[in-house]
């Protein structure tokens, strides 16, 4: 179903105001149906730029809270919150790449399978359509002519079983650019609590904070554009989180001094 979200219309259906007006996100007219429809499904990497963000912003600053709160000198926050941009962010990059290869690996080997058996057992598989077009509410009258028609093309048919057998998505993202994400979201993100110790700020600290703070609460408003939360509250949300593996670093880092002689 469509998102709806409110706008106004003028007396020429320009500037008119309408409270209860509404306008869907596409055009449903026949055309962009079916362009929309013929088109490549469009693969979205947020998932990958928020998990790279926040994990940037909380691993960098926790190295920050950990090394102030055993009371180490200020330059082993430069010399382990760089390290700690370039090996973890390609560390998670190189995860991430081969997390998104597997998905293609599974569905391929998916794909194998299903033509495989469609060629070894065609009527075994013509049932699952059934099987499946039943669950899906297509009339017993109506049910064979679906069948017939879905298994008449081979794509179509082994793109439906992959959909509603197996629950895999209609076309699989790209490793390259799930790994890029990841990294420039962590290089990006995980600058803001080095910035200001590299700046010679008095109150570094403090800085770093405030401004791992408003990352934290920029990442989640950003994510809620994707998201039925307000803004806000996905901002809020994130910060906290953020700030409660923060909080526990600093901790560590405190205990860790008073256990050191």
């Amino acid at each position: 179903m469509s998102r709806l979200r409110p706008i106004s219309y003028s007396r020429d259906k320009r500037t008119r105001s309408c409270s209860d007006a509404f306008v869907v996100e596409h055009e449903h007219t026949r055309e962009a149906i079916h362009q929309r429809l013929a088109a490549r499904p469009a693969q979205s990497y947020l998932r990958d730029w928020v998990y790279g963000g926040i994990d940037g912003a909380v691993t960098t600053f926790a190295i920050v809270a950990g090394v102030l709160g055993a009371h180490l000198a200020p330059r082993v926050i430069l010399i382990l919150g760089g390290a700690n941009l370039i090996a973890d962010g390609f560390a998670m990059a190189a995860g991430n790449y081969l997390a998104t290869r597997s998905e293609h690996e599974e569905f391929n080997h998916a794909k194998a399978v299903e033509l495989r058996h469609i060629k070894i057992v065609p009527e075994g598989e013509r049932e699952e359509v059934s099987e499946i077009l039943r669950g899906l509410g297509v009339a017993s009258d109506l049910l064979g002519r679906v069948v017939a028609a879905i298994t008449s093309d081979r794509d179509r048919w082994v793109r439906m079983m992959l959909r509603f057998e197996y629950g895999l998505p209609a076309g699989v993202r790209s490793p390259w650019l799930a790994a890029g994400s990841t990294f420039s979201a962590f290089l990006i993100c995980g600058l803001v609590p080095l910035a200001p110790f590299v700046a010679n700020f008095k109150s570094a600290f403090w800085v770093a904070s405030a401004g791992t703070g408003l990352m934290f609460t920029l990442i989640g408003a950003i994510k809620s554009r994707w998201s039925v939360e307000p803004w806000w509250r996905s901002g809020l949300v994130t910060l906290v989180i953020g700030s409660g593996a923060a909080s526990v670093a600093f901790a560590i880092g405190a205990w860790l001094r008073d256990l050191t002689p």
